[in-house]
């Protein structure tokens, strides 16, 4: 497996652009809740490391990974914001509903980035087991939150670059 070594979060290979003068809105999923509240401390102060105010970051909480699709619509449609951070974590079960969840949330984080030329970004865990999850929420694999805090940085900076 190539995550097995690697920490996932380091970024001392790219250069991540300042996010002073971005807002962020962070839309969590209450299920998995351990989990999704380590995702989001990592998200929240990647973007403070990064620059961005934290009068300029809008958390709000929903109850499920297949609810972030909707947080995330409706963040979009009432505020004015740079990016979009989905943090969830689905864990594999014993059903295909694990199947369906992720396909959903997938293909509706993008669809609500198209549909508002938004980067929204896909912080959602689809793991086999809990130690997964949790080696990719601040354990051995780094913390997904980071990356996807990363990945919203860059996003909006590329978008305010091809704007002017």
């Amino acid at each position: 497996m190539s995550t097995q070594l690697k920490n996932l979060s380091d970024f001392s290979h790219t250069e991540v652009p300042s996010a002073v003068n971005y807002k962020f809105g962070i839309v969590v999923a209450e299920w998995n809740a351990v989990i999704t509240n380590a995702l989001y401390g990592g998200a929240y102060q990647s973007l403070i490391d990064h620059g961005t105010l934290p009068e300029h970051i809008f958390t709000y909480a929903v109850p499920g990974s297949f609810e972030l699709t909707s947080g995330a619509d409706l963040l979009l449609k009432n505020l004015k914001l740079d990016a979009i951070i989905c943090l969830g974590c689905v864990i594999q079960g014993e059903t295909r509903h694990f199947d369906f969840i992720c396909n959903a949330v997938a293909n509706g984080i993008s669809n609500v980035a198209i549909k508002y030329s938004k980067p929204v970004i896909f912080g959602v865990l689809t793991t086999d087991n809990q130690q997964q999850a949790e080696d990719r929420a601040g354990g051995k694999h780094g913390n997904k939150g980071v990356e996807a805090a990363v990945t919203a940085i860059k996003m909006a900076n590329l978008a305010a670059t091809l704007d002017n």
